[in-house]
């Protein structure tokens, strides 16, 4: 049996959306063609999740234009071949052969793929009906965010084969995109339903469904086709909501099957790479950026991390330092989870995300160190669940790197 070509890059980027793009564009621009930079996409395209979302919305953080998602991934798919990155499609990577090696499958056949340095971009995914662990039967007409789009703005299936009646489980902007994408394909939404005890405001949509909020749905209905759904309402009564199509939104889980693979520590709140403000994590050689580290963010959020992520590489292809260790944070509830989750050194006094697990208006947040307070601040406005809030981090620079945890809490 021929075993696997085996060769050799200066960067290895694994997931050509967003962040991986960003990260490989940067790379290849400022390492002045020093340096082999390689991205693999496991999907036939580059461009990630933009490539599915025809709404506009994306390129005026770090374009400065105005584009609807596949505009905005061509433009990333060409900035990264014209710096003089190789974005390789229908490739992907299944395992580790070693600290920095990656086995790689290709449409041409095996390979191991060494790197000095390498990059998780590997993004996020929308938990199905299943993981979320809704009984019933398994009728058609159930979806994802993701499924939706494709379904109507890459394949063009319409009402007929969607449905009449639909419900939307979440309200968070992604549930309002759609909300609208089954409007374009002329599917009456009925409802939208969500756990929250109240919900956010509607985003600019014009005719917002009606929200059920504190509400949660414990049952599917209906065999060949959906036929409704059973909710429980905050109040402890049930009813049913009838709709033959029902999408499931906005519950983002990192993909980070890879970086557990090759025994990157995870962190618990996020359940991506713990990174710290470098984008480095615990294993030496290894970074990451995007959505891998947390779940959903903007596309330009992790774009703008992919090239923070790029010049952390960058410099340490020049010789700087892995921290020997790495001071972790740690979320006390209602805060879901910080990022980034490890505190490295003086690079790390930057600003940290932070999300919460129920709508807070004008939370006091409190970070502190063995009992000694580093950091005490209110937020502006309400956080909310679906919506990262940055904090300021120059008390990262207080950090004792040979202390405990540092915890961040929110009170209201």
């Amino acid at each position: 049996m021929v075993g696997p070509v085996n060769r050799v890059v200066d960067v290895l980027v694994v997931g050509a959306g967003p962040a991986g793009l960003a990260a490989a564009a940067r790379l290849a621009a400022t390492g002045g063609g020093r340096y082999r930079i390689e991205v693999l996409e496991r999907e036939p395209e580059a461009g990630g999740v933009p490539r599915h979302c025809a709404h506009g919305g994306f390129g005026l953080a770090d374009l400065r234009r105005p584009l609807d998602g596949p505009g905005y991934a061509r433009r990333l798919v060409r900035a990264a071949h014209g710096a003089g990155a190789s974005v390789r499609t229908g490739v992907s990577a299944t395992g580790w052969a070693g600290p920095l090696t990656l086995d790689v499958t290709a449409p041409t056949g095996l390979e191991r793929i060494t790197a000095r340095a390498v990059v998780l971009a590997t993004g996020a995914r929308e938990r199905p009906r299943s993981a979320r662990l809704v009984p019933g039967t398994r009728p058609a007409g159930v979806l994802t965010t993701g499924e939706l789009q494709q379904s109507v703005d890459t394949y063009g299936v319409r009402r007929e084969r969607l449905g009449r009646r639909a419900v939307l489980i979440g309200a968070e902007p992604v549930a309002h995109h759609a909300a609208r994408v089954l409007r374009r394909a002329q599917v009456d939404v009925v409802a939208m339903v969500t756990e929250q005890p109240r919900g956010p405001r509607r985003f600019g949509d014009p005719a917002p469904p009606p929200l059920l909020a504190g509400a949660t749905v414990t049952e599917l209905l209906g065999r060949g086709r959906l036929a409704g759904i059973r909710v429980r309402h905050a109040d402890g009564r049930s009813s049913t909501i009838r709709c033959d199509t029902v999408v499931f939104t906005g519950d983002w889980i990192p993909d980070h099957e890879l970086a557990r693979a090759g025994g990157v520590p995870l962190d618990a709140g996020t359940r991506g790479p713990a990174v710290d403000g470098s984008f480095r994590t615990a294993s030496a050689g290894i970074f990451a950026a995007g959505n891998v580290l947390r779940g959903i963010e903007s596309a330009g959020a992790a774009a703008a991390e992919g090239r923070g992520a790029a010049d952390a590489v960058l410099r340490y292809l020049s010789g700087e330092h892995w921290p020997v260790s790495a001071v972790p944070l740690t979320a006390e509830e209602p805060v879901a989870w910080v990022a980034p989750n490890r505190v490295a050194d003086a690079a790390d006094a930057r600003s940290f995300l932070l999300r919460v697990r129920e709508p807070l208006t004008r939370p006091l947040v409190e970070v502190s160190q063995d009992g000694r307070l580093l950091h005490r601040g209110r937020l502006l406005g309400t956080a909310w669940p679906h919506r990262s809030v940055r904090l300021s981090g120059g008390w990262a620079r207080e950090v004792d790197p040979a202390g405990g945890p540092v915890e961040v809490r929110a009170t209201v």
